[in-house]
């Protein structure tokens, strides 16, 4: 199987937000990695080493999605998985900095949380 002629590795997901410095810094706290905040209406987080990162765009009609999503709600559409160690520990630490947990809980080993712009993610146990 081959990828697109001239593909240079890189891949990232952007997630919508009226606040992209607010929101970088949020999961630059969550995550680590680097920001490259020269824009305030583009922001980007990457860790050194790798061909991923995560982008957060300036959307000042953001509308948060529902989770979980109804009939006739803004759907997620896509959410992020993160690996943890300890799932409890996590939560008090993502709630620390400005995340919540979610009402709607599907999994008894998974947390859902919503980052300050309202998006879910999830904290899962890594077993490696």
């Amino acid at each position: 199987m081959s990828g697109l002629e001239g593909f240079t590795g890189w891949v990232g997901t952007v997630l919508g937000t009226p606040d992209p410095p607010g929101l970088a810094r949020f999961y630059a706290a969550v995550l680590g990695g680097e920001l490259d905040d020269g824009r305030p209406e583009f922001v980007t987080l990457h860790t050194p080493g790798t061909t991923t990162y995560l982008a957060f765009q300036l959307e000042e009609e953001h509308v948060a999605p529902a989770w979980p999503a109804g009939p006739g709600a803004q759907q997620m559409q896509v959410h992020l998985d993160v690996g943890v160690l300890d799932v409890a520990a996590a939560v008090e630490e993502v709630e620390g900095l400005g995340g919540t947990l979610a009402d709607f809980q599907p999994q008894q080993d998974v947390r859902v949380m919503l980052d300050p712009a309202g998006h879910p993610f999830c904290l899962y146990l890594d077993r490696g």
